[in-house]
């Protein structure tokens, strides 16, 4: 079987309008591969910088896939959180990125969203915090009820990715 070896980190975020944030994370691939070591999924630690300036998570990724097929090639989807003086976590944007299929070290940028909601919730959420959030987290990288959303646009957050395959020239790619 093709072998994908993803070893990098979550940089950080930057472009967020609050500070104090950290990200879940989470690898989606399709049916025909198998995680064969590694986290699938992860939260980073809260950084506190000054407003305006870049969250610096470092956060490790060491992911070793199998496939018989290329068909659901990984996926990495992120959550922004924001963690205020109490404790209570906001969700700030919801984004994903494939993992790259060449092989080699790459710099990722992962541009998030979160979904807007009407007048009433917009009017809560800046009085009272919170706000709409998904009920599906799959929604995040599945294309067909996302594109119904209203949203508006976040922050970004940056990955750095090693790419390593083996044996995937019996499946017809060439590196």
């Amino acid at each position: 079987m093709a072998e994908l070896h993803i070893i990098g980190q979550i940089i950080g975020a930057s472009g967020f309008p609050q500070n104090s944030l950290f990200c879940k994370w989470g690898v989606h691939a399709g049916g025909a591969w198998r995680l064969l070591s590694g986290l699938k999924e992860g939260q980073t630690q809260v950084d506190n910088p000054q407003i305006g300036e870049m969250a610096y998570w470092s956060h490790p990724i060491d992911l070793h896939f199998t496939t018989k097929g290329l068909q659901g090639w990984p996926k990495i989807h992120l959550q922004v959180w924001h963690q205020d003086s109490y404790g209570r976590c906001q969700l700030l944007g919801y984004g994903y990125c494939h993992v790259p299929s060449s092989p080699g070290h790459h710099r990722v940028s992962c541009v998030t969203w979160r979904p807007v909601g009407t007048w009433q919730e917009q009017l809560a959420h800046a009085f009272v915090g919170g706000g709409p959030q998904l009920r599906s987290p799959d929604t995040i990288y599945s294309g067909a009820d996302r594109y119904r959303l209203h949203t508006e646009a976040m922050g970004t957050v940056d990955l750095e990715l090693g790419i390593i395959t083996s044996r995937f020239d019996k499946f017809g790619v060439e590196s």
